[in-house]
């Protein structure tokens, strides 16, 4: 990661979809104050809306599109080389659906995050809004988190809390959510790329961490 004195961290964005996340990842880039800078933009599906988005943007983006590997290695690797040309400092998941490698996450240890739309370490993996008004939760949420082989795992960098509402649909909570998950990551990038979050004993630790704990409990939204 960079100083403050040194060049803006170089940040790649691996998406799937239509990449909402990325755009608050981008529009948040996009202030001088900013420690990020989004580099480049990819996707596994080479049909991903999010691809025009970012071109819109002027982020160079492309598709290495998983299907034309023979497995999750050659494509790990094909992705890992793309990294590399870049010299990208830090990789942002923005609803990017393939799971990684081992070999290439321990790669990326401490330099990969990924947002979750629930409050882990509840509600890992797939329809998490779905779940959560199953389970008769009345806080639901979002993750910022530290990426591991393990699936939604990894130590936890920043947390948003909605309410639950009686009357919520799977839909109307996971809206909900969406817009802390647009506070938060663009928060929690920023702690990371400062040097302000750190990885000690399988946790992590946050200097100053009132200066973002707005984002922390959202009742109004």
């Amino acid at each position: 990661m960079s100083s403050p004195a040194s060049r803006r961290t170089r940040v790649a964005i691996l998406i799937s979809g239509r990449g909402s996340n990325m755009m608050s990842l981008i529009e948040a880039a996009a202030h001088p104050d900013y420690p990020a800078e989004i580099v480049t933009v990819i996707s596994n599906r080479p049909e991903a809306h999010g691809l025009a988005r970012a071109q819109a943007a002027n982020i160079p983006a492309r598709a290495i599109d998983h299907k034309a590997y023979a497995d999750r290695a050659s494509f790990d690797a094909a992705l890992d080389a793309a990294l590399g040309a870049e010299k990208v400092d830090i990789v942002c998941l923005a609803g990017f659906m393939r799971l990684l490698t081992p070999e290439f996450t321990q790669k990326w240890f401490g330099r990969m995050i990924n947002i979750h739309p629930a409050l882990l370490p509840s509600f890992k993996g797939l329809h998490t809004h779905e779940r959560a008004l199953e389970a008769g939760v009345k806080i639901h949420g979002c993750t910022v988190h530290f990426v591991t082989p393990e699936m939604d795992v990894g130590p936890i960098i920043m947390q948003a809390a909605v309410p639950v509402a009686d009357d919520d649909t799977p839909d109307s909570l996971g809206a909900r959510v969406l817009a802390q998950e647009h506070v938060i990551y663009p928060a929690a990038l920023r702690l990371v790329c400062e040097g302000r979050a750190r990885i000690e004993g399988g946790r992590v630790a946050i200097d100053e961490f009132g200066l973002v704990n707005r984002a922390l409990v959202a009742p109004h939204a």
